[in-house]
């Protein structure tokens, strides 16, 4: 695709043009997940090389799709919903359901390149793997404006370090995605969600023993609907599962679950709305802060982690268990960061203005090991310090 071609030459021009000038890249393609970075208000440091930012929208396009390979490569600038729409139109998707986080209207497209460099999936992660796990390839720049291709377009073409879905969460600090190749599947056959009114202890143990049983479990998420005070004092406690798979093994599991424990089939347009809603956090939960100061933790522990009042008895649990979003008192960081390792897995807050001003680490306190392993590769692919200096990349 010559179009792309020009635009990583201009690309690698820039970043040339930055080490020689003394200047910094702070990497932007729609903006749609800038509450997540703080890139867009963060200042440097003192000292800190005067930033500069490089868009990414010139690099778009659908490089190749094969639908009957199941792979799509496109360029890192491409919208988001021009990828899925053209997957739609062959009866295909990205299982892992990344947010888009841009409902506002002067916050540009998610691209595909966000997508994959932030690394966040939605509803059905826990059931069908993370971003990572559908980056077969990519093609980036890296600090010295070298463009460099890792993997490719097939599943079995890794050979040594997997440096492609090192990309996956990276935060753009190791270098500018300029192309990337995704593994796409088939769109289900037959999906239905079931909504039952239970507790959260009740919601984590149904869904550990469904778990263990060849049912069509896609996605789950547990909230306190309203009215009620946003931290489940007063609303109903409700546990949504979404089921997706063959027809008939959809129909069985609604009989069978509908028949173990009260409750409802949502009609499809319902459904649709509220896992598009979780997806993009437009949920009540997420829109209005229970209280003055709250701070959303995202807390990632094992799907068998217990609700350990008070700090996860009141949170929107998703993927199984296995992701609790919490309202968090200002200064509970390091307590949330503690809960969580004590737990065998993290914490993140989810938004940047949470850590302060200025753009800061995305996990507080990171493991010492995984801190020393980021910074051998930041020196290796962007030597000079010139990409998203102050973000830290994570895993998802």
């Amino acid at each position: 695709m010559q179009s792309l071609d020009i635009a990583i030459s201009q690309v690698c021009e820039r970043v040339r043009a930055a080490h020689a000038d003394g200047h910094s890249l702070r990497i932007r393609g729609g903006g749609s997940k800038n509450f997540y970075t703080g890139l867009a208000q963060a200042p440097l440091s003192a000292g800190a090389a005067p930033a500069q930012w490089l868009e990414t929208r010139a690099l778009a396009g659908v490089v190749s799709y094969e639908p009957s390979e199941l792979v799509v490569v496109v360029g890192a600038g491409t919208p988001l919903a021009e990828l899925e729409a053209l997957l739609a139109s062959k009866g295909q998707y990205l299982p892992f359901e990344p947010p888009h986080f841009s409902a506002e209207a002067e916050v540009g497209p998610a691209t595909v390149g966000g997508m994959v460099a932030c690394g966040l999936a939605g509803p059905a992660r826990a059931s069908v793997g993370s971003v990572r796990d559908y980056v077969l390839g990519v093609r980036m720049v890296n600090g010295l404006a070298q463009s460099l291709t890792f993997g490719g377009q097939v599943m079995k073409n890794v050979a040594g370090y997997d440096v492609s879905r090192l990309m996956a969460g990276s935060l753009g600090t190791l270098g500018l995605l300029t192309e990337i190749s995704l593994k796409v599947l088939p769109q289900p056959v037959a999906q239905a969600t079931l909504a039952f009114d239970v507790d959260q202890t009740a919601a984590l143990e149904h869904l550990h023993a469904w778990g263990g049983r060849p049912l069509p479990l896609n996605a789950s998420a547990w909230q306190a609907d309203a009215p009620g005070d946003g931290r489940g004092q007063g609303g109903t406690l409700r546990l949504r599962l979404r089921l997706r798979g063959a027809e008939a093994a959809v129909a069985a599991a609604c009989q069978q679950l509908l028949a173990e424990l009260p409750g409802r089939r949502l009609e499809e347009a319902e459904a649709d709305a509220f896992w598009r809603a979780c997806r993009d956090h437009r949920l009540e939960f997420f829109q209005q802060a229970p209280f003055a100061g709250a701070q959303l933790w995202r807390v990632s522990v094992p799907q068998t982690a217990a609700v350990s009042a008070p700090d996860f008895a009141h949170a929107l649990t998703e993927w199984h268990g296995g992701l609790r979003w919490v309202w968090a008192e200002p200064g509970r960081a390091d307590h949330l960061v503690h809960l969580a390792r004590t737990l065998g897995g993290h914490a993140q807050a989810m938004y940047a203005s949470s850590y302060g001003d200025g753009a800061a680490p995305r996990l507080v306190n990171p493991d010492p090991a995984q801190a020393e392993i980021a910074r051998r590769l930041k020196n290796r692919f962007d030597p000079h310090g010139l990409f998203n200096l102050g973000l830290t990349p994570h895993a998802n």
